[in-house]
Parts: C-alpha cells; structure tokens; sequence
C-alpha cells in the first residue's frame, strides 16, 4: 500500500473564480471585516481618516486596522510579519484585497493611533453590552506583569547608580595615581600603559561618571526610583514567577458572566494598590451601572482606596481583609466601645482622620519621607483609649496621607461631625470565583495568543498595543459565546 500522495505540481487544478470563495461563511475574518466597516473612524479619533486630495494615495486605515486586529486573533503580532502574511495568507488577501502594506506603513499606523485604538476597543466593549455579554453585577479586578523591551542590564536604581559613580570614582583615582608615578618614573616598563593611554582611559571613565551622574541628577529631579534607558516608562518589578524583570503592570477589570474584559490600563506601579476606585470608574462608564460589586486580591489592600470605591456606588470585597473603621454618619454618633482589627481613614473634606474608635486626629506637619506625607495625630485622646491599637502605646497614633507639602494644611473642619463604625468583610463566596473570573483573559492572552510580552516602547504606545490584544480577545471571545453569522448580523 502506497502513502498519501499529493497533486502533481505540474499538473492544471480549477482554482475558485473569486476571492469570496475562499473565505467561509462561518470564518472569524468576516466578523474582522463587519465590524471595522461599521465604524466612523473619525469619531473614533484616527489621525488622516479620510484620503489626501493630491499626492500619493494613501492606505485606508480600516485596511489597516483590519490588519492588526487579524494579525493579534492569530498570534502576528509583528510588523514585518504582518507584512509577509498579506502576501501569502488567503484570509488576508480576502479582508485587504490583495493589498500589501510594507511593515514600516503597517508599524507607523499603530503608533499614530494609540488613543484611536483604545476607543475601538472600548465601542467593541459597548456592543457586547447591548448584546447582552456583560452580566454588569460582578467584576474582578487584577493586575499581571508583562515583559517591557529593556533589559534588566539597562534598568538602575538610585542604589546601583550610586554604585557605578563610587567604583569609576575609585578606577579614576587608580589611574590618576599611576599617571603621577609614570610622571616620577625614568623609565617605564615594557608591558605598561603609556601616558598617552591612561590619559584616554581616564577621559573615557569621566564620560561614563557623568553619564551616571546624570542619571542620578535626573531621578532626583523628578522623584522617580528607577531610570530605564530603552524604554524609559518601564520599571523592575516582581513578576508571578518571582523573579525580578523589567514589566508594565496592566490592570484589568473582567465581567463575571463570559470573562470578557471590561477596560483596562497599563501603568508602571510594581504593587496594585489605589487602582480599585479608576477601575471600577471606568467599569461604570462603559457599563453604564451606577452600582456594581468587584472583587480583588489582598494586593488591592487600602483603606482610602475602599472608601473612594464604596462612595461612588461599589461594593468592593477585598480577599484577606476584615477590619473595622470609623466614617462619618447622619444618623448620629455611633456608640464604640473596642474593635477588633482597625484602620485609620483619612476625611479629605475635613482634613482630618478618623481612628478606629471614632477619635478625630489632626493636621500636625509635613515629612518629606516616604515621598511626601501630611502627619495627623491626637496626643490626647490616643492617651486616654484604651484600646493600644498603636504600635507603640507609648507614643500617640500617628497616621501619615501621602501628599505634596503645597497640599498641606492644618486648617481642618471637625464640627458637627458624626461618625459611625463600619465592619468590612469580604464575601467569600464572591471571593472565590475571582481567580476563575480575572485569570482567564491573562491565561488566554500570554498563552494562547502568545502576548505575553511588549512589541513597543513608552506607556502610549503599550497602551496601543494592548488596546489591540484584548480587542483581539474579546472578538474571539464574542465568536465562541454567538457564533460569527449572529455577531456578524448584530454588526450590521
């Protein structure tokens, strides 16, 4: 028995007549092409969205568009990749035409429309709403790092640049004290450094000095802890793995119902902390909910950032937290007699804190330490309390709100002012389906679409990146959830 032959190369074969005929019915591209079709890219914010008058004619950016969304569905993520698959992929040559954008053209589009991207992605996002996609109760909201284009190499602390001056420093001594003794010398001996070299050496290790210095000058200058030098947004963070590398943290919020992604933003915070409140801002926006439940991790963990959360209308359930605070109230003081796990909250209206038996701790100075921070404290009630919530019972409670010292006062407003005690206790049950909910779009994106690292460089421009990969994500998501022929005709 003989093996399974192919067609003879030679041999005449009866292509389809059109390109139509190549692409399915069922396949994802025409979903691709519906929906780019359907938008205004003015609207949207695309930079020369329609064509020039005179001059060379230019690429349709829906062209373009389709491009990128295509290549991200289908793990081509590269320009130049992009590029050589418009030549010989069958579906490309059906959505473009048969068009054939070189990699610069293709590279540039992306850059010039970040923002533009990210409003595609969030009109994608509201499609799915009418839809019916987004259950609009339940969000998880989690943070994943992705690999930035720097190397660890090009990445310096404030500590390793310290470091880097004190050694030249000493090599520049070294070489400066051997320059004296060739100076002393009669003869030098064969094998050593002429004057001449050490000279140039000790010219070379100057630059370098300074170059450090600079970026030292520059840290100091803008408070920044970290200097990048290939992409200069990014920072070395703690990946899941941990081990340390160069990342963007990019903050996610995922609807409960289909795990499909709500919105997203890319920062360079190594921690997830204060970014509960925008999230699920932006969550409410897009959703158009004025109440909604979220749930974190314990990285997630501040206090201020769940008050902001639960004042506009979130019920945040945070894992690992169950603590007391006090917040002001209309009904009346609240009668507190201990707690059991409590927390200070800051009242920026006010001015003021609240400790966790409800004593008010005033305005005192500003430190510089930690960034900047306004001091707030109350000798005499943390005196009397009995509850030893400091850490030394010794010394009064000290509490510090991170802020500029133009930002502080010690004008504060404490009359009439009421409080009650409020026990936060998170959900388990809700806390449960988190991982299942938020982890999902992760997984899918670094594996299955092979995303797990930036092509691009700068905060802006990640963002663009982004925009596109779970863009990616939620059209393939929408695909297996309808099916293309339903979502193809909710499009039209």
């Amino acid at each position: 028995m003989d093996f399974i032959s192919g067609e003879e190369r030679g041999q005449t074969i009866f292509l389809p007549e059109s390109i139509e005929e190549y692409v399915p019915e069922n396949n994802a591209v025409r979903v691709i092409d519906a929906y780019v079709n359907s938008l205004d890219l003015y609207e949207m914010g695309f930079s020369k969205p329609e064509p020039h008058e005179t001059g060379r004619p230019m690429y349709d950016p829906k062209d373009l568009l389709k491009l990128y969304v295509y290549g991200y569905m289908n793990r081509i993520r590269s320009s130049r990749r992009l590029e050589t698959e418009t030549k010989r992929n069958l579906e490309l040559i059906w959505l473009l035409g048969k068009l054939s954008p070189d990699h610069k053209t293709i590279a540039r589009f992306r850059h010039d429309n970040t923002k533009a991207i990210k409003n595609v992605f969030k009109e994608f996002v509201r499609l799915c709403s009418r839809l019916g996609l987004y259950g609009k109760e339940l969000v998880a909201i989690d943070g994943s790092k992705f690999k930035a284009v720097n190397s660890r190499t090009r990445n310096f602390t404030k500590e390793q640049i310290q470091k880097k001056i004190t050694a030249i420093t000493a090599k520049i001594d070294e070489y400066l004290k051997e320059l004296d003794g060739n100076d002393t010398a009669e003869d030098i001996p064969e094998g050593k450094k002429t004057k001449e070299e050490i000279e140039q050496i000790i010219s070379n290790l100057k630059e370098h000095k300074n170059r450090y210095q600079g970026y030292a000058d520059e840290l100091e200058k803008t408070g920044e802890k970290q200097k990048s030098l290939t992409d200069a947004d990014s920072r070395l963070m703690t990946t899941n793995s941990a081990k340390m590398d160069v990342c963007y943290n990019v903050q996610t919020a995922v609807d409960s119902k289909n795990k499909l992604i709500v919105d997203f933003e890319v920062t360079n915070q190594a921690n997830d902390k204060n970014y509960i409140t925008p999230m699920t801002k932006k969550v409410q926006e897009l959703l158009e909910v004025e109440k909604i439940t979220a749930v974190v991790d314990a990285g997630y963990n501040s206090i201020q950032d769940i008050i902001r959360a639960k004042g506009q209308g979130v019920d945040v359930h945070v894992a690992g937290t169950d603590f007391d605070i006090c917040l002001p109230s209309e009904e009346g003081n609240a009668e507190i007699n201990s707690h059991h796990n409590g927390r200070c909250v800051y009242i920026a209206e006010r001015n003021i804190a609240l400790c966790p038996m409800g004593k008010v701790l005033y305005p005192r100075y500003h430190c510089k330490s930690n960034g900047g921070v306004g001091v707030y404290h109350n000798a005499e009630a943390c005196g009397q309390c009995l509850c030893k919530c400091t850490i030394n019972v010794d010394k009064p409670f000290v509490f510090q709100v991170p802020m500029a010292k133009e930002e502080f006062t010690k004008e504060y407003n404490d009359q009439d002012l009421a409080i009650k005690q409020v026990l936060i206790k998170p959900d388990k049950e809700k806390i449960k389906q988190r991982k299942s909910i938020v982890e999902h779009p992760f997984g899918t994106v670094k594996r299955a679409m092979e995303a797990g690292y930036c092509l691009t460089k700068g905060i802006k421009n990640v963002t663009g990146e982004f925009s596109l990969t779970f863009l990616a994500y939620n059209i393939k998501r929408a695909i297996n959830i309808l099916g293309c022929r339903p979502l193809i005709g909710s499009i039209g």
